[in-house]
């Protein structure tokens, strides 16, 4: 039977061997954590290699990702469905294991890592769904949702600011079933890191009110085990366990240094390497011994049986809360979901209310989680002015239940964090924010978009109408960024009804997350026919037409009335006008040729109208056409006096349509 070291020193052999043989990545973290995985998977991880998808298992995060060859590691060993060719493959083209772990990929990889500081972020929204989700379900003797949150992290996590952000908010929630793994090996890339990074991390933690294990030798598999058993018994606080370990254990000459950070020990310091562990087998050669001690098929399947067996008998007594449970764990909308929206958009449609679309999306908001109970919002301290709170809505935090969050002024950590959420599953999340101030959180929303997740954005006071704030609060260029990203859906609608759509569509979308990009001032309405409503699902339409148009007016929202009134000038100067919306220019790339034309019909000529930068506009104008944007940086006065400034008014349209015809 083999050794716990040999166990642990299987992960070192796989690791610094894929790293040689694609002579690219990061061996010293999995060389240095090897222990501690060891003795988190064998003996403390409730996982079912059979079925990564089982609800109720211990979700692992490797937040210093670019030790990648850590996870794939204990994905391989403890049986999941990782053989060894993708081992092999580590780095290459179509690899399962790829450079830093990706969700969607190796199965068990519970979330894509890389990008510092995200990781544990993601693990604190693991974790504040566990939470949410035990406090909705469970029943006094059925504890159905109940399960840690693991993480590892290094010094480079601890260093950005997204995990101050995160983890003061995890401590705040009293979040008992996450417990994280410091690598505290004093190295990162350029060198021993003394000199730019002499936080007292412990004490950190403490005031963000942790439990923490201090100077756990991480090499000590009993230290190790006792600290876990420590942090599990400790439930109304996360914990960190301090793990002091040498990067690169096991290479003579490289560990302890940055040398093996993120470079390949190097075939002779391998061959040391394997000669100082006693490790006398081949690259990926793995004795049946070591799989035995490492595989966890058989207890996997045994726990998933055991729980199965609980929700047996909790469906038995709760049906209705277990056929909730169910669909919303496989991500599924509720079964009278479209007929409640055809609902609501008739009703939007009918009322006809010149709100701010942030205030028509409240509205909408009101009405969806009546019907979306995994509905959970939030802001980032701007609650009253996003306006993402309801009357239905209660606020939650550690010490009571609820489903609206109030995240602080922590853009970046709240994207972290519902992309946790979401990738947990069981929750809808959305949060709020200025619409300029996505500039923080931006690659969370990408890790969004690159992940696929069903995250929701709402993002006010979209341009230059935020008015007096000034230009520091006016966001000239961000919307047109964001429809930079792929799979971000980005949606600016018109007037109520349009949000009311983008609202719908963005709860639909399962696999890609929107951006809700909303005013604060007032704008006007359009009544819409049922074939226009259906337009707006598609992205862009017609919503008024003239016979034989000599130019089409393109708009999205505020600047929506201002094409309509400026289309009516044109055409009483006798220039017939179409005017198009376009709420989502993603949704109308995706429509076929023939329903493209038909709005922008090829050879007429074309004007956009957007409150921001022109250059994303020219794909639909062309170079023969125009736009009236803004591409300087907006100035601080009452919105409707900075329109007028920038040219965003019914004169300006109609002078820009006659320069281009």
């Amino acid at each position: 039977m083999a050794s716990r070291q040999e166990l642990a020193n299987a992960i070192r052999a796989l690791s610094m061997d894929a790293v040689q043989k694609a002579n690219s990545g990061h061996p010293g973290a999995p060389m240095g954590m090897a222990e501690i995985g060891e003795v988190l998977w064998n003996n403390h991880m409730n996982h079912n290699p059979n079925n990564p998808d089982w609800a109720n298992r211990d979700r692992f995060i490797l937040s210093n990702g670019h030790g990648s060859m850590l996870i794939y590691s204990l994905l391989h060993l403890t049986g999941y469905d990782l053989p060894m060719s993708e081992i092999q493959s580590f780095r290459q083209l179509h690899s399962k294991c790829a450079g830093h772990p990706e969700y969607g990929y190796a199965p068990g990889v519970e979330t894509t890592t890389g990008p510092l500081g995200q990781g544990i972020s993601n693990a604190v929204g693991f974790a504040m769904a566990e939470k949410l989700l035990a406090n909705q379900f469970n029943k006094p003797g059925h504890d159905i949702v109940d399960h840690y949150t693991y993480v590892f992290m290094g010094d480079g996590c601890l260093m950005e600011g997204v995990s101050h952000e995160t983890c003061a908010l995890a401590g705040t929630w009293g979040l008992g079933k996450l417990i994280a793994f410091w690598d505290d090996n004093g190295i990162s890339i350029d060198g021993h890191i003394e000199g730019w990074y002499t936080d007292d991390t412990a004490g950190r933690f403490e005031s963000y009110g942790w439990h923490v294990v201090r100077d756990i030798d991480g090499h000590d598999f009993e230290a190790i085990d006792k600290a876990i058993q420590e942090a599990k018994s400790v439930s109304d606080k996360p914990t960190l366990i301090c793990c002091k370990t040498i990067i690169g254990k096991g290479s003579p000459n490289k560990s302890g240094s940055h040398d093996c950070h993120g470079a390949a020990l190097g075939e002779e310091e391998v061959a040391l390497t394997r000669k100082e562990l006693g490790w006398e087998h081949d690259p990926f050669v793995i004795p049946q011994d070591i799989y035995d001690g490492w595989n966890q098929k058989d207890k996997g399947q045994q726990s998933e049986a055991a729980w199965n067996d609980k929700f047996a008998a909790y469906e038995k007594e709760f049906p209705e809360l277990a056929a909730e449970f169910k669909r919303r764990m496989a991500n599924e909308l509720p079964a009278d979901w479209q007929q409640k929206v055809d609902a609501l958009i008739k009703e939007t449609n009918a009322a006809g209310d010149k709100v701010a679309t942030r205030k028509a999306s409240q509205n909408v908001i009101t009405k969806l989680a009546e019907t979306l109970p995994e509905f959970v919002g939030g802001s980032a301290d701007l609650t009253g002015s996003n306006l993402t709170s309801c009357g239905s809505f209660e606020h939650v935090s550690g010490k009571k239940p609820g489903n609206y969050i109030s995240y602080g002024v922590r853009e970046f950590g709240m994207a972290a964090i519902m992309n946790g959420m979401a990738l947990h599953g069981g929750i809808l999340p959305y949060g709020g924010t200025f619409h300029m101030f996505t500039d923080y959180m931006r690659n969370g929303m990408r890790m969004s978009a690159l992940m696929k997740q069903r995250v929701i954005y709402v993002l006010t006071h979209d341009s230059i109408g935020q008015g007096e704030d000034g230009p520091t609060h006016q966001p000239i260029e961000t919307t047109s960024g964001l429809r930079f990203i792929p799979n971000m859906e980005v949606w600016r609608p018109g007037d109520a009804t349009e949000t009311a759509v983008a609202w719908t569509q963005a709860v639909a979308n399962t696999s890609n997350p929107t951006s809700l990009v909303l005013t604060r001032q007032g704008v006007g309405f359009n009544e819409r026919t049922d074939e226009q409503l259906e337009g707006i699902k598609k992205g862009g339409y017609v919503l008024s037409d003239a016979n034989d148009p000599k130019v089409i007016l393109i708009a999205t929202g505020s600047e929506l009335d201002l094409a309509v009134k400026s289309a009516a000038a044109l055409n009483d100067e006798g220039i017939a006008a179409r005017v198009v919306s376009m709420p989502c220019t993603h949704a109308f790339d995706r429509q076929d040729k023939a329903y493209k034309d038909s709005v922008l019909t090829p050879g007429v000529k074309r004007v956009s109208i957007e409150a921001g930068v022109t250059d994303y506009w020219t794909k639909y104008v062309g170079l023969d056409g125009a736009s009236v944007g803004i591409n300087t940086y907006g100035e601080s006065a009452p919105g409707g006096k900075l329109f007028e400034h920038f040219g965003f008014t019914v004169e300006n349209v109609v002078k820009t349509v006659k320069s281009v015809l």
